[in-house]
């Protein structure tokens, strides 16, 4: 349960430097399933940086969150293929249509190229929103209402999963079923502070309420012992997940 639980961890590598992201690679690639390069580091470093973390034995969740016209969008994410990362993800605020042009321009690729298909995420609202920043925007539904309705539409757009907050995990499980991946982040363990997050949950609560995978940056990152910490959060995760399947 320990390798299981191991491969659901992805470390967020928020850092501003090709060197840094190196060093985390070599220190966690044992410890986490994957490496997250989000818009700060891959506008840094570049491409190269994915293939930098692979070489060291990591593999990439490219969070770029693509938000445009549908052919832009699938242009990016088929790049993303060619890169060889294990999720890449488009913001579902973009629409069905975007996300449809989408899944068959990868699929298109995948089988053309005998690429990896990667899995497809749909951003459903950010964990730092609440409901006061969706009324900001012109947005009066309430994020328990939007998180499932964006998440039906990747669904039947052909994505593979969603990136949510734990919080509304249950209502997306409710929504689009067993077999569609979720991967959180706004996760904090008890001996992390909270951060910029307002809708977190710990690792085992997460896990409990059906999410797939969790993203954790800071609480691993300012630990004074990294692995250490990454090591304590799998186990926490591991005994939920023996929970979850005794259940």
């Amino acid at each position: 349960m320990i390798e299981a639980a191991r491969q659901r961890l992805i470390f967020a590598l928020d850092v501003d430097s090709c060197e840094a992201a190196e060093r985390w690679a070599e220190q966690l690639s044992d410890q986490v399933g994957l490496f997250k390069v989000g818009k700060q580091l891959f506008t840094r470093c570049g491409p190269d940086i994915v293939r930098r973390i692979q070489d060291r034995g990591g593999e990439v969740f490219l969070d770029l969150k693509y938000h445009d016209i549908p052919n832009t969008v699938a242009r990016a994410t088929v790049e993303a293929c060619r890169l060889g990362v294990k999720m890449v993800n488009v913001h579902a605020l973009g629409g069905p249509a975007m996300m449809r042009e989408t899944v068959a321009a990868v699929d298109r690729c995948c089988a053309a190229e005998n690429l990896r298909r990667p899995i497809l995420l749909a951003v459903t609202i950010l964990t730092s929103s609440d409901q006061e920043t969706l009324r900001a925007v012109g947005i009066e539904r309430s994020v328990e209402e939007m998180v499932p309705h964006l998440a039906g539409l990747a669904r039947q757009s052909g994505f593979d999963g969603v990136v949510a907050s734990p919080r509304e995990v249950s209502l997306i499980r409710k929504a689009c079923g067993d077999d569609f991946v979720i991967v959180t982040p706004g996760v904090r363990p008890a001996f992390a502070s909270v951060d910029d997050q307002k809708r977190i949950t710990t690792p085992a609560e997460a896990i409990a309420a059906g999410a797939d995978y969790l993203v954790v940056g800071r609480p691993i990152a300012k630990a004074i012992d990294p692995s250490a910490a990454a090591l304590t959060i799998v186990e926490e995760m591991a005994q939920a997940l023996a929970g979850v399947a005794r259940g």
